[in-house]
C-alpha cells in the first residue's frame, strides 16, 4: 500500500435509475377495431449496490469516480409486455467500509464481510400500464402511470482497517520497524516523526502455520482527538482492532505518563476503545541491562507488558505468544 495509493475517505454522488412509464396502449388487430387496454408495466430503475471485496484494501478506485448513475427502466409495451429493468450498478468496496449520509453524517450501514451486498439507493418503481385501470365504467382507459423517479444524494465512504492488532504510540516509537520485522510488510522507516503517513497492514506468521493481522497506525500526538498532527484521520482505524499494542521506547522520560496520554487521546476520541484488550511493549530494550529493566518495571501500568527490540529481535516471539493468547 504505497502512500499515494492509500485512500480511506471518499465522497461520491449516487443516483439510482428512474422507473419506466406504463403503457396506455389499446389493443388493435384485424377485425377488432375497438380492443381493450393492453398496456404493460414499466420496468424498475437500476439499484446502486455496494459489495464487500476482500481483494480491495483501499478506496482508491473511487477517488476519481465521483458520480455513479444507474440506468432507467424501459417503458411498458403493448400486449401487456413489461419493460426491462434498469441495470443495477454494483460498486465494490473494501471490507471495513462505513457508509454515511453526507448531510447528516448518519451511519447508514457497514460492509464487514466479503461479498456482503447492501442496496444504498433503490431504483424507482415502474409505472403501471392502463390494464390496471380498467373498470366496469371505464373499459378503455387511455392513461397509465409514469415511472417513479430514482433517488440521489451525496454519500461518504470511510474505510476502517480490519486487523487483529493495532499499534498505538507516539511518532518514532518503533511501530513500523516492528511490523517490518514480524511480517513481510515494508513500511517507510526513518529517524524522524511522522514517517508513516498511511496505515500499513502486515500478516504475522505464528506457530503451526497460524497467523494474525497487525496494523501500523500513523503516530498519535497529544491533541490528536482534536485533529492535531494527523489527528482524526487515522484514529478510526483503531476502532476495529481486537487488541491495542501500546509501544513506548525505553528511553522515554516517563513511560507511565506517556501511556496515560495515549490512553486519554483514545478515550476522548471514542470511550469504547478502552474496552479493548491492551498490551504494552517497551521498545528499543536492547539498550537496557537487567538492572534497568527491573527499575523500569516498578512504574509500568497494570496491563500485560513485555520488553522488546525489533532491531535485535529480542522478545518478539514472547510478544507473539502474548498477542495470540489474548486473541484466543
Amino acid at each position: 500500500m504505497a502512500g499515494s495509493n492509500f485512500v480511506d475517505y471518499v465522497k461520491i454522488f449516487l443516483r439510482s435509475g428512474k422507473g419506466g412509464a406504463g403503457s396506455p396502449h389499446l389493443h388493435r388487430e384485424k377485425f377488432i377495431s375497438r380492443g381493450g387496454p393492453d398496456g404493460g408495466d414499466g420496468g424498475r430503475g437500476g439499484h446502486i449496490i455496494l459489495k464487500g471485496s476482500a481483494q480491495l484494501w483501499t478506496l482508491l478506485h473511487l477517488k476519481f469516480r465521483k458520480h455513479i448513475f444507474a440506468t432507467s427502466g424501459m417503458a411498458g409495451g403493448s400486449s401487456e409486455r413489461t419493460g426491462a429493468d434498469g441495470k443495477d450498478i454494483v460498486v465494490e468496496v473494501p471490507v471495513g467500509t462505513v457508509v454515511k449520509d453526507s448531510e447528516t453524517n448518519e451511519v447508514l450501514f457497514e460492509i464487514t464481510e466479503d461479498n456482503q451486498e447492501e442496496v444504498i439507493l433503490y431504483g424507482g418503481r415502474g409505472g403501471q400500464g392502463n390494464t390496471h385501470f380498467k373498470t366496469s365504467t371505464n373499459q378503455t382507459p387511455r392513461y397509465a402511470q409514469p415511472g417513479e423517479e430514482g433517488k440521489e444524494g451525496w454519500f461518504i465512504l470511510e474505510l476502517k482497517l480490519l486487523a487483529d492488532v493495532g499499534l498505538v504510540g507516539f511518532p518514532n516509537a518503533g511501530k513500523s520497524t516492528l511490523l517490518s520485522v514480524v511480517s513481510a510488510a515494508k513500511p517507510k522507516i526513518a529517524d524522524y516523526a511522522f514517517t508513516t503517513l498511511v496505515p500499513n497492514l502486515g500478516i504475522v506468521q505464528y506457530r503451526d502455520m497460524q497467523s494474525f493481522v497487525m496494523a501500523d497506525i500513523p503516530g498519535i500526538i497529544e491533541g490528536a482527538h482534536e485533529g492535531k498532527g494527523l489527528g482524526l484521520r487515522f484514529l478510526r482505524h483503531i476502532e476495529r482492532n481486537s487488541i491495542l499494542l501500546f509501544m513506548i521506547p525505553c528511553d522515554s522520560d516517563d513511560i507511565h505518563k506517556e501511556y496515560k496520554t495515549l490512553l486519554n487521546e483514545l478515550e476522548k476520541y471514542n470511550p469504547e476503545l478502552l474496552d479493548k484488550n491492551r498490551i504494552l511493549a517497551v521498545t528499543k530494550s536492547d539498550m537496557l541491562d537487567d538492572e534497568l529493566i527491573h527499575e523500569i518495571k516498578k512504574d509500568l501500568p497494570d496491563i500485560p507488558y513485555i520488553f522488546i527490540s525489533s532491531v535485535a529481535q529480542f522478545g518478539l516471539q514472547e510478544l507473539k505468544d502474548i498477542i495470540w493468547k489474548q486473541l484466543r
